[in-house]
Parts: structure tokens; sequence; C-alpha cells
């Protein structure tokens, strides 16, 4: 039976590639049976050695596509944001590139015309089509969770090494076996799949029937495995290994880092911040992910407004004085510091840094690691930088009155000196101070400024919702920023761009309260903190929460996100 148009042309192609011969060609015509696609690719792999990939190329010559290699492709969080998985599986199509406002898709069946559009309708891009194996494409959907930082091969090779149930008997020493296979990988996968799903930090928490590991993604926890409870010690006792600690004390915290790419054959170049404490069902763990691929931020692109950009670049570039952060844990403080210093940093100035512990290395900078076993604390790093002709002096954190001491003269001696505290608002700052017993004149004539921050969720930009705020929203922006107008909610079904969440990325909120003569005078005065507020709100301070409905207001974020971050003002 003579072979059809297309066939003809893939057997015309492999001649032509030197993988067949003319006589080779008149055999496989001679052949009775209908040589459909399928049927051909088995006849020339088992009879004429042709490789699967070198059928695919004298396929996609035939039909003028370019070839492509899906088993060497690898899956990520992101392949499906643009084309959703159910879609891509449903029509064996896998998106493997982008290039401007082309996107590249492998698609199984060539002859599928009418897919193109439907993509293109979908993703506003144009598709350029490229050729893949059907079975290539479907082993991927079926190893792509697991290529992707999925658990179930590991979480089944535990089971079999633990016992999948949870075990009411007490876990005695032998249990705790860190150097066993399925333990090591776990101990990758979760540092790898977390980092994959855009986490912020990792719990490992014992419970009294298993271990629960949790991801912070965008501020908020979510589950995201459960493991047998014998497992947790071993678990444990891996990452520590990993952070060099003492695996032997479970009674009291430590603290380490671990620097991953010691540990993973894939170019990830991450470093984990690790705390370990002793709970009621065992040892717990928190891990900060520090991604030493991402640069600092500039200072434009961290949420500031105008205003208070302004405001803060001229602080920053001031000889001498003392600028302060305040916030909880994971409120943006560290980040917008080193942000600040990558833009004042120069070859005229020599900065020091103190840091526990130094969380991204930057060029031209000179920072030191703080280690409170032999002695080496904030104060007595702060007390040798004194003698060291530093300009700018970043200090971690005031924790306590002798490291407060020491920074205040620091600023009040020719040194601008940067660093964070604890506290809720910028005004409650200076009560702050004023506790450690820092005389009030010392505090107005040494701080610059200092700002407040939050970490807000942003509201995703491909499903959001706009709608007109009424009753007691619309009365909310009326009074805070004296605006209202159309505004936008976060869709509750979301879309694959932010993992059906309605929300993506984060966006810092600021207060930023600079001195001036009336708040130097109360200051002075010792007045309240409510007191304070009023003035530097009457000098232009926008409080968070007006900040943060200014950030609604932009269609940045929602309403609801604003008002769960930060409470309105009294």
């Amino acid at each position: 039976m003579p072979l059809g148009k297309v066939q003809s042309q893939i057997v015309a192609k492999l001649i032509s590639m030197g993988r067949l011969t003319a006589e080779q060609r008149d055999q496989i015509a001679a052949r009775p049976q209908d040589l459909n696609g399928d049927a051909l690719d088995r006849l020339l792999q088992e009879d004429y050695k042709i490789t699967p990939f070198q059928c695919l190329v004298a396929k996609g010559r035939a039909l003028g596509l370019a070839p492509f290699n899906v088993s060497h492709y690898k899956v990520s969080n992101s392949t499906f944001e643009r084309i959703p998985l159910d879609f891509c599986k449903e029509n064996l199509v896998i998106p493997v590139g982008q290039v401007g406002d082309l996107l590249l898709v492998a698609f199984a069946n060539p002859f599928e015309v009418t897919l193109p559009a439907k993509i293109q309708e979908m993703t506003g891009m144009h598709v350029v089509r490229m050729l893949a194996r059907e079975k290539e494409i479907k082993d991927k959907f079926s190893k792509g969770s697991d290529e992707s930082g999925g658990f179930d091969d590991v979480v089944q090779k535990i089971g079999v090494e633990y016992g999948t149930t949870a075990d009411t008997e007490a876990i005695s020493d032998t249990d705790v076996n860190e150097e066993s296979g399925p333990i090591i990988q776990l101990g990758n996968r979760i540092i790898e799949d977390a980092y994959f799903g855009g986490a912020s930090d990792i719990h490992i928490e014992p419970q009294e029937k298993d271990v629960i590991v949790r991801y912070r993604i965008d501020g908020l926890c979510q589950e995201k495995l459960r493991l047998p409870v014998k497992v947790g010690p071993a678990l444990v006792a891996r990452l520590k290994i990993m952070c060099n600690l003492d695996i032997s004390e479970r009674r009291l915290p430590q603290d380490g880092r671990i620097v991953f790419k010691q540990y993973t054959k894939k170019n990830l170049d991450l470093d984990l911040r690790v705390s370990t404490a002793p709970l009621n069902h065992g040892e717990g763990v928190v891990m900060r992910i520090l991604d030493k691929q991402k640069s600092t931020l500039p200072l434009t692109a961290l949420g500031f407004t105008e205003a208070n950009l302004a405001k803060y670049r001229e602080c920053i570039r001031q000889p001498y004085g003392m600028i302060l952060h305040c916030g909880p844990t994971g409120s943006g403080k560290s980040m917008t510091l080193y942000s600040a210093l990558n833009e004042i940093n120069s070859p005229e100035l020599v900065i020091r840094t103190a840091e526990d512990p130094i969380e991204y290395t930057l060029a031209g900078i000179n920072q030191m690691q703080m280690h409170r076993q032999i002695g080496l604390t904030f104060a007595t790093a702060l007390r040798s930088f004194l003698r060291q002709d530093p300009d700018i002096i970043l200090v971690g954190e005031i924790r306590d009155v002798e490291t407060a001491e020491i920074a205040v003269e620091a600023a009040l001696t020719g040194h601008l000196l940067l660093s964070t505290l604890h506290t809720n608002d910028a005004p409650s700052a200076i009560a702050r101070l004023t506790d450690m017993d820092i005389e009030p004149f010392m505090i107005s004539s040494s701080v610059l400024c200092i700002c407040a921050q939050r970490l807000m969720r942003r509201v995703c930009k491909q499903c959001k919702i706009q709608y007109d705020p009424k009753g007691r929203e619309k009365e909310i922006l009326e009074k805070a920023i004296g605006w209202s107008g159309p505004i936008f909610k976060h869709n509750a079904r979301g879309c694959p761009k932010c993992s059906g969440s309605g929300y993506r990325g984060r966006v810092g909120i600021h207060e930023l309260m600079t001195v001036s003569e009336e708040l130097i005078d109360g200051i002075n005065r010792k007045v309240e903190t409510s007191e304070l507020k009023k003035i530097a709100v009457r000098h232009d301070m926008k409080t968070l929460h007006q900040d943060s409905l200014i950030k609604v207001k932009e269609g940045v974020s929602t309403i609801e996100e604003a008002i769960a971050t930060v409470p309105p003002d009294l």
C-alpha cells in the first residue's frame, strides 16, 4: 500500500538526514498494511533503529514545525500560569517558553488547527507551535507534581521505613535515623518545594499523632504535608546536621544556617536561617528562606509613595543622625535597609553592618555576623565600629539599653546610623527608647526619621474584580484619605497566575515620621505617644492605615486586605 502524503514526507526527510536509504524507503512503501502515524513510528524504531527523537525531527521538518524534546523540559510551578493544567492535559499541549509576546507551546497533535486560536484568546499572546511526542507530554503530566516538588515517592518510602500510621508508643533513640535515604530526600524536597512555591518560611511542627509541614506564602501559613510522628525526630536531626547544630541537644533552642547548594545538585543558591525549639510533642523547626540569587530591590520597588520616597531619600543622604525601622518580624525591615544601603553605597563611603544573621551579602559593604556565645553582641560590634572610621553603620536591631546608648552616641558624633526596633508604629518608637532610659533630648537631637512598615498582599492583576465601595467601606476610604471611587476586590476563585488565591506577591506600606521643630519640642516635653502621632500627622505623615488605603485606591490591593493588615486609626 503506498504511503500517505505526510508519511512519505517523513520518510523523505529521514533519507535527507542520512537515517534511511532509498532501498529502505521502497521496503517501507511495499508493506501491505496501512502505516498511520503511530504504526510508522513503531516500524521505524523497531526495524530500522531510528530513535524516537530522530522520528520527531523528521516529522517536524515534514510539517514545517520545530521539534521539541519535552523529556528535557523541567516542569515548575510557573509552567501552568498562563495555560491551566487541566486544559493542557485535555488537549495534550505544554507551554515551554516565552519570548516577548510570543508563547512557545509544544503540541502532540499538529493537525489540531483550532487549539492555537483558543490558547491565543486565553493568554492574549501569539502562539508559536512546536512539535513534541505524545508519550513525553503525558509523562510530564504524570511526573509533573514530582518534578515541581511533589512528595508522593518520598512519603511512600518513608511509610515503608517508619510506618504510615501514627505510633502512640514513646519514640526511642533508635527511631532517629537522620542518615536514611528517604529522610535526606525529604529534607531536600521540602526546601526545594517551598522555594519553588514562593514561600518565605517553612514550619515543621510535631503534633501528638503526626508531624505537620507548613509554608508561609505571601504572609499566610498553609499546610503542605503530614508525616508519621516517628519521622519528626529524624527529620529535625537531618536539618540540624545540615546546619552543624548539636543533634544530641533536644532540650534547648538552637539557631543555625543551611547553605543549601552543598546538599543539592540543582542550581539553587539559597541559604536558610534555621531556628529549632523544644515543644510539647518534640522539637519544632522554623526555616527562613534567603534567596541569594535575588538581589536587593531598588527603593522604588518597595511600595513607597512618591512623597514618602522623596522624604526617605533625603534622610538617608544626611551626613549623620539615626534612621529607625519599626515593625514585626517579616515586615520587610531588612530588605528596606539593604535597599537604602545599596542606593547610597559608593567608593567614598565606609559602611559597616552588624547583623544577626547576615541575610544577604552586599558588594562593597563590610558585614559582621554576631556571635553571642563568644560575647560578640550588637553593643560590642558597635563599639568596635566607632574605632574603625565608618561613615555609615547598620545595626541589625536595638534590643537592649547598652546598644541603644551606643547607637544614639554614634548618631550624635558624625555617623549615619540605621537600625530596627520592634514597635507597632513610628511614634511609639520614641516611647520604646525612653523606656530604655535614653534621655529625651538625646533622642530628639539624634533621630532623623522613623519608618514603621508592614507587608500587604497584592491583588492578582490577572483576575481582580472592579467595583464601587458602599456603606462602611466607602466611609473608611473617605475618612482616611478623603477619597471614594472604584476599587478592586480579589476573585475568590482565583486563576492559574495566583494559584487560585486571588492574591499574588506583597507590597510594603509605610508610616514615615520625619523630625520637625514641633515634634522635637514634643519629645523633649515627654508628651504621650498619641500626641506625638497627632503632631506628625499635622506635618504630613501618612499613617499605616492611610498608606494601606492609598494602595487600595491605586488598585494594588483590596480594602479587605488593608483592614486585615492594619486596623483603622482612632
